[in-house]
């Protein structure tokens, strides 16, 4: 039984498609899924498979037509099909067909077609109904061709003997790539709890913020030697001094100064909320994905007082045991992203805030001083993601100028102190 292959809606409006290449000619034997032409469309070249395994009776387009969607775009005679005419000519030649193949006067009828293959037949078999016309996608075929190899003679480790980049260069080094056990390469699973909520967060935030970003270096020297300092005494109370404290109470007072960083606008962008508390939040990676707990009203907080919440925070998070009421209400976010590594980065702001800033890991790098003299100081590459409907880089290049200086001297963030 012939049949058409229809050319299938691709997609996106597409009702039309350039016919690339073809991979089979007629006469060809191909089995289902087998790769049958390349199609352009104005969005990307498209493989088209086999639907069905049997032998190729007519390509209806030449190579650099237009082929259009719903109409056939080659017509093809189905395995089953050719089944049930092969065992009618054998009911028909009876004897006569014995007789010939006993005496050894003439070649079997049947000897230039090969076998159709059953479902219970193994993959050696299987293979061997394609030989001579490979199973391959086309830049294993581009391989091929570069490496000089009639891909036809290539035995392919895939499913139904499909050929890999792998088994051409084996061939062509002289060897046969040895077809391990099949391994499905992916697996599936839900995206659940805090990871969807993130996802979907994250994506809300990038598609409807215009984000821009500003980056900068802070020399920590100076704030690292008074923490080192600090941390032997309150390790003393059992108090976990780290530098987070003093990273929240610098942008608090900041803040202060420059409160539209501190505010956040309504969906419609006609409306701006400004912010009396400074809530902090601190991104954090826990074992149940990214949660974000924010420090309450930093501004009425000392250093000890935000170490301790921060503490409680941190365990809470890392635990996947965070309080809900810890996870909302925040107006400023920060990413110590630097823990883990890396120097720069684009942060995504924490939607309906208007500001987020990720911290990059310290290093010891050489800066000169007031003399003029080369020194080894600790910086840090600080990046800045800003909401820029109501934050212009002016504004936010100022407001972490004035964080900078609290950060690079700690002196003059004590003095600031209420």
């Amino acid at each position: 039984m012939s049949i058409d292959f229809i050319l299938p809606d691709i997609g996106e409006g597409i009702v039309e498609c350039e016919l690339v290449e073809w991979l089979v000619k007629e006469g060809d034997i191909i089995v289902e899924d087998q790769p049958i032409a390349d199609v352009m469309t104005d969005k990307a070249l498209v493989q088209i498979p086999a639907m069905h395994s049997g032998v190729i009776e007519k390509l209806f387009y030449k190579q650099g037509e237009i082929a259009k969607v719903h109409a056939p775009l080659f017509s093809m005679k189905v395995e089953g099909s050719m089944q049930v005419e092969s065992s009618m000519v054998a009911d028909d030649t009876g004897d006569q067909a014995e007789d010939k193949a006993a005496s050894n006067d003439a070649p079997v009828a049947t000897s230039e077609v090969k076998p159709v293959v059953s479902s219970e037949s193994s993959v050696e078999p299987a293979q061997e109904a394609v030989k001579g016309k490979a199973v391959a996608s086309p830049a294993v075929r581009r391989v091929a061709r570069e490496l000089d190899v009639n891909i036809s003679e290539v035995t392919g480790s895939g499913k139904k003997g499909r050929v890999y980049k792998d088994d051409v260069v084996a061939f062509d080094q002289g060897g046969v790539l040895v077809p391990t056990a099949q391994v499905s390469p992916t697996r599936v699973e839900p995206i659940r709890g805090i990871k969807a909520v993130m996802a979907k967060a994250m994506a809300n935030s990038v598609s409807t913020i215009p984000h821009f970003t500003y980056c900068e270096e802070i020399d920590m020297t100076e704030l690292i030697k008074l923490r080192l300092e600090l941390k032997e005494v309150y390790a003393k109370q059992d108090i976990k001094l780290t530098m987070m404290p003093f990273f929240m109470k610098a942008m608090s007072l900041a803040l202060k100064e420059f409160p539209l960083i501190n505010s956040q606008v309504n969906d419609d962008c006609t409306e701006l909320t400004y912010f009396n508390d400074h809530n902090i939040g601190m991104a954090v990676d826990s074992k149940v994905g990214l949660l974000v707990p924010n420090v309450k009203q930093v501004q009425n907080k000392s250093i000890l007082d935000l170490a301790a919440d921060i503490a409680r925070l941190t365990n809470d998070a890392r635990s996947g045991r965070v309080q809900s009421t810890d996870l909302k209400g925040g107006t400023i976010t920060i990413s110590n992203i630097g823990a883990i590594g890396g120097t720069v980065a684009t942060p995504i702001i924490n939607k309906p805030e208007a500001a987020i800033v990720a911290l990059g890991k310290l290093q010891t790098l050489p800066r000169f001083n007031d003399k003029g003299e080369v020194e080894a100081r600790s910086i840090m590459q600080v990046s800045w993601s800003g909401d820029h409907r109501i934050i212009d880089g002016g504004s936010i290049a100022r407001f972490c100028n004035l964080w900078k200086s609290f950060l690079e001297k700690p002196s003059n963030m004590i003095v600031h102190m209420s």
